[in-house]
């Protein structure tokens, strides 16, 4: 990034006020030049730093003098309708999308919030990726790409997704959402998001605005009067809305959902916790997805290592000397088995779940990135990066 015009006069107010300016629309615009998912503007005690989020790890690519930080996050607000003189809040907001770069990006989310060294500031940004719109597409193993077509065909039930922020759940259901279109053309789908990161033609999407009056459990209850057949909830977040999602995957509806979980065997027992009953459970869950994305190794450095007979990372010019270039998916799923419906009806722990589920030749998350590691698509660091060590040979 060229900050060499930047003022660096701080009092020289009307100069500086047009460096911010340009400043933050270089910023936004490098960003989506690189491809970057997140934009973070971190306030220290000598500087602001900027780092953007590339394939899933933060880059530092600023380091901007502490006197432009105030001005840089009022630009900000301003981008995003945000109030300007409250500093002491958090404050979320949404960027207009403009310039020649806003064709491959879908929206951009802003949120502010205030910390010791003044307010934190970071900008998401959602892209259109139409290469990754179909199931079959998105790079699932074979078997859970069958076992999620065989879901998706249900009449109810519910199926939920699980992993971190940024694992690529909203593009599975985008995907699996086109995938029922296309199968049942005639299915009355919608979807309740906060916000609605990717739009699905055919389907009726509906926004829950934060803190409005129209919360997740209030419209789904209101949907269900709607004679809906196939309900996508952005994500179940409390008991509430978990009740009634399984309320309505027990009374005819199909349902898809998020939830966070580091693995299937934990989405089991969060509904118990959540007060769902075991028999409910059993009886309404079709399957748990989980899923992360991995950095894939750059095609064209990457070098194989004959010892081991897996592939380096070397870095050139076109992955920006990371070794890395671009991600691709890891996945586990788990679908509900007679076993598997009487340890969750016992209340069985997690440990003994996920003992039932190796015993039973549970293919998990591991397991499917190890397979990505012998094809040369990615490397044992990289999946002990987002997976935690890998279990021992």
């Amino acid at each position: 990034m060229n900050t060499e015009n930047i003022n660096k006069d701080p009092e020289n107010p009307k100069n500086k006020a047009q460096d911010v300016v340009a400043l933050v629309d270089n910023l936004l615009e490098g960003a989506m030049n690189a491809g970057a998912s997140d934009i973070h503007f971190e306030p220290t005690g000598a500087e602001l730093v900027v780092k953007y989020r590339l394939d899933g790890v933060l880059e530092t690519v600023e380091k901007l003098p502490k006197f432009l930080s105030e001005n840089i996050i009022a630009r900000l607000k301003v981008l995003g309708g945000l109030l300007t003189y409250r500093n002491d809040i958090p404050q979320e907001g949404r960027i207009e999308i403009t310039g020649h770069n806003s064709q491959g990006v879908l929206d951009e989310r802003l949120a502010v919030f205030p910390t010791i060294h003044g307010q934190r500031a970071v900008v998401r940004i959602f892209y259109q990726h139409r290469n990754l719109t179909e199931l079959q597409q998105l790079g699932f193993s074979e078997a859970v790409y069958k076992t999620l077509k065989s879901v998706a065909f249900k009449n109810q039930g519910l199926l939920l997704l699980t992993g971190p922020a940024g694992s690529g759940k909203s593009t599975t259901l985008a995907a699996m959402l086109r995938f029922i279109l296309r199968n049942f053309p005639g299915k009355s789908i919608v979807t309740l998001e906060d916000p609605v990161e990717i739009r699905v033609e055919g389907v009726t999407q509906v926004q829950i605005t934060p803190f409005g009056e129209m919360t997740f459990p209030t419209a789904l209850r209101s949907l269900l009067r709607q004679d809906p057949q196939v309900l996508m909830i952005g994500e179940i977040r409390d008991a509430e809305t978990a009740k009634i999602a399984i309320e309505a995957a027990l009374t005819g509806h199909f349902l898809m959902s998020t939830m966070h979980s580091g693995m299937p065997a934990a989405g089991f027992l969060r509904l118990l916790e959540m007060g769902i009953e075991p028999y409910q459970v059993t009886s309404s869950v079709c399957a748990i997805l989980n899923q992360r994305l991995v950095r894939k190794l750059c095609d064209k450095c990457k070098k194989k290592n004959e010892k081991t007979a897996t592939f380096e990372i070397v870095g050139c010019k076109d992955c920006l000397n990371a070794g890395y270039k671009g991600r691709v998916l890891i996945s586990e799923i788990v679908e509900l088995n007679s076993e598997l419906r009487k340890a969750i009806v016992q209340k069985t722990d997690l440990e003994k779940l996920e003992t039932l589920l190796k015993n039973q030749g549970h293919t998990n998350m591991l397991a499917d990135g190890k397979r990505l590691i012998r094809e040369g698509v990615t490397t044992v660091d990289e999946l002990n990066r987002v997976c935690g060590m890998l279990e021992s040979e």
